[in-house]
């Protein structure tokens, strides 16, 4: 059996990161929405104020998959609860407990600092990820609809609050 490791992402990888993300995105069949840079990574994952954490899951000294996580806050709650932004396993090493081992990894970072909430969405076809999920004992919030302003939208909507 091959041991899996997971360790925190490091700025060399980078274009490892972005081929993931990319491998993310042909799967969930949005890759034209991928936008970001080698560069806009690095930014966001690697300064000295990071917006994001990454993880990087390794079997054989090879990454294999990734996790991009950030922090929220729950005010109902009065604590931080963590996002899981995305998670991948290149589909030839799944069904080998690696994504599992990201999700706990992710769960003990949360309850090191002191996590009100672990969540994450995942789409709704995608149903080998919600029989994933709901067996490590994941509960869909279905009373929730996200709603999202594309970069378009935010511009218009910023804009529309300088006249009051």
């Amino acid at each position: 059996m091959t041991e899996i490791c997971i360790r925190a992402a490091t700025p060399e990888d980078t274009a490892c990161i972005l081929t993931f993300v990319t491998e993310l995105a042909v799967y969930e069949k949005a890759e034209h929405e991928v936008t970001a840079s080698r560069e806009d990574i690095y930014n966001s994952l690697f300064t000295d104020n990071p917006t994001a954490h990454a993880l990087i899951c390794i079997a054989d000294n090879t990454p294999i998959g990734f996790a991009v996580y950030f922090y929220n806050y729950s005010t109902w709650l009065g604590k931080p609860g963590l996002y899981l932004e995305d998670l991948y396993v290149q589909p030839e090493h799944r069904g080998k407990g690696a994504g599992k081992a990201l999700l706990h990894h992710l769960a003990r970072i949360a309850v090191q600092n002191n996590c009100g909430r672990f969540e994450w969405s995942v789409l709704d076809w995608n149903e080998p990820a919600i029989q994933f999920y709901r067996s490590l004992g994941a509960k869909p919030q279905d009373e929730w609809t996200t709603y999202r302003l594309d970069s378009k939208g935010m511009a218009a909507l910023a804009a529309e609050g300088t006249s009051i």
